[in-house]
């Protein structure tokens, strides 16, 4: 029986946030081990692809179940590796590191204590997307100040103020997050209107 709506598993998104996930750890290895120029191309073609698959699933109606677990767990892990990428580096200061880990561990932690499944955690809201922007926007200034050294702006710097703001917003969707999980009974979805 062919899948049909939200339970579609093969569609041009998802395909885009699967390629993604794959990227992650290519993009880690490269960053870590001083492959600078091309960690940043991974990075800003991940980065791209996030905004691309969103767009293509609300404007083809391909939105699905699947897809809207892989993107965040996709955004989640690209973050991740961000920020131990650079913080292995030494490119951001280790309490950025911190404070981003530890929102993801926070709400990790309230999943697992609740025995909560991955179909009872709240969908993406407004500020959640709005926090995943600016990090995506923070970390590969920060990439492209190790690449473009001369340039007339301290890039670094400004990838770090960027991430800053990123992580304090990421946060306040974090708590967000939490309310609804906290009142989240297993096994039934929570509202989707978070």
């Amino acid at each position: 029986m062919a899948r049909t709506g939200l339970d579609r598993i093969w569609t041009i998104p998802n395909a885009i946030s699967l390629i993604r996930l794959l990227m992650v750890p290519i993009f880690l290895w490269l960053l870590v081990t001083g492959n600078d120029a091309p960690a940043l191309a991974v990075l800003i073609i991940a980065t791209t692809s996030d905004f691309v698959d969103g767009m293509i699933a609300r404007k083809f109606n391909q939105v699905t179940r699947l897809g809207m677990y892989l993107d965040p767990l996709s955004d989640r892990l690209f973050i991740a590796a961000c920020v131990i990428g650079l913080a292995a580096r030494g490119l951001i200061p280790l309490p950025l590191l911190a404070i981003v880990l530890a929102r993801d561990i926070m709400l990790l932690s309230v999943v697992l204590y609740r025995r909560l499944r991955i179909a009872d955690f709240p969908r993406v809201t407004f500020v959640g997307k709005t926090a995943t922007f600016v990090l995506f926007i923070a970390f590969p200034v920060v990439v492209l100040g190790t690449v473009w050294t001369d340039a007339p702006v301290p890039l670094e710097l400004i990838g770090w103020i960027l991430g800053a703001i990123g992580a304090a917003i990421y946060w306040v969707a974090g708590f967000g997050y939490l309310g609804v999980l906290r009142r989240t009974i297993p096994g039934v979805p929570p509202n989707s209107a978070v």
